[in-house]
């Protein structure tokens, strides 16, 4: 895998996909396709939903976003090909193909195949401004903690960095726009977010209440980064119109996914048309400014399709099992 990272970062300033095919050549594509996303409210489904749009609007193929409990989840229907493509996480992306995913225990899925990176899914605290809650040391012994949907990147995680950093909570499951809700209406403490940013809906509940987005300080962020797959991330000031300077965090990559068995050629149209818009990925959602070719070294986990970044050598790709 570490051969992978290195060739892609040779590559990627590059144009992304080789083995050019003709636009014509549409042998074995479905008929439609639908992307595995994540629970509404959040990144996930609002660029998976702009990207499936942009994707059939431009290849004349039907095809739109399912929402999905996230990444582990995505990771699961596009293994058993119930699903052509999905998002993931490459935390949930590891566990999932060493067989440890809380989904389906003992099943290794290897039939999945990296398209191109998406963005950075930074993990950040959110809390009333009225709870008094400022740092994640101010949480309250037994504060009730949404963590976002059952087997997501954020429930798969944050609970166990909230128990590495000492806190002691209640922990709730739901979808982004309901965890929201319930914080706005104070029936749980804090919110725990992992997604990409700007998150919708956190945008939503600022205009709606007064609320802290937490930074971890020093000795939280370099214990997180020692002991879980992320490294440290800065979200800008301004991100959230309640964020008025810069906030320290963590995070994880993402990456566009699809069954491994799905066309090459279709693979490749795919791509090269992601690839070459990246404009209009940003129009979709402002994470998209680092959907480019230069972020293809950040894949050290998920196999290549075979309408691979330029450069990655077969071998570097995936190979089917006997």
């Amino acid at each position: 895998m570490k051969t992978q990272a290195i060739m892609a970062a040779a590559f990627a300033s590059t144009l992304i996909v080789a083995n050019p095919v003709s636009a014509q050549d549409r042998e074995g594509w479905p008929n439609n396709f639908t992307v595995g996303t994540a629970s509404q409210g959040g990144t996930y489904f609002a660029y998976g939903s702009g990207w499936a749009n942009f994707v059939a609007e431009n290849l004349g193929v039907s095809g739109g976003a399912e929402i999905t409990g996230g990444p582990m989840q995505n990771m699961a229907l596009v293994h058993t090909g119930d699903l052509q493509f999905g998002l993931t996480t490459m935390g949930p992306a590891r566990e999932s193909m060493d067989g440890n995913s809380p989904l389906a225990p003992g099943m290794k899925m290897v039939n999945v195949c990296a398209m191109f990176p998406m963005y950075e899914t930074p993990f950040s605290v959110t809390a009333l401004s009225s709870s008094g809650i400022t740092t994640i040391a101010d949480i309250p012994a037994g504060a009730t903690i949404g963590f976002g949907p059952a087997g997501s990147t954020s429930d798969t995680y944050f609970p166990r960095m909230m128990e590495t950093l000492g806190v002691d909570f209640e922990r709730r499951n739901g979808s982004w726009s309901d965890l929201g809700g319930q914080l706005q209406d104070g029936l749980i403490d804090v919110v725990a977010f992992a997604a990409g940013i700007p998150i919708p809906a956190v945008s939503q509940l600022e205009v709606q209440a007064d609320v802290n987005i937490i930074e971890m300080t020093d000795a939280e962020a370099k214990t997180i980064t020692d002991n879980y797959p992320v490294a440290e991330f800065v979200i800008p000031a301004g991100t959230y119109q309640s964020l008025d300077k810069p906030s320290r965090v963590v995070s994880m990559w993402n990456f566009a996914m699809v069954n491994c068995d799905m066309p090459e050629s279709m693979v490749y149209e795919i791509t090269k048309l992601t690839m070459e818009n990246n404009d209009k990925m940003v129009s979709i959602h402002k994470a998209a400014r680092n959907s480019v070719a230069e972020n293809y070294s950040k894949n050290n986990v998920l196999p290549w399709h075979p309408a691979r970044p330029v450069g990655l050598t077969k071998t570097a790709t995936r190979s089917k099992p006997a």
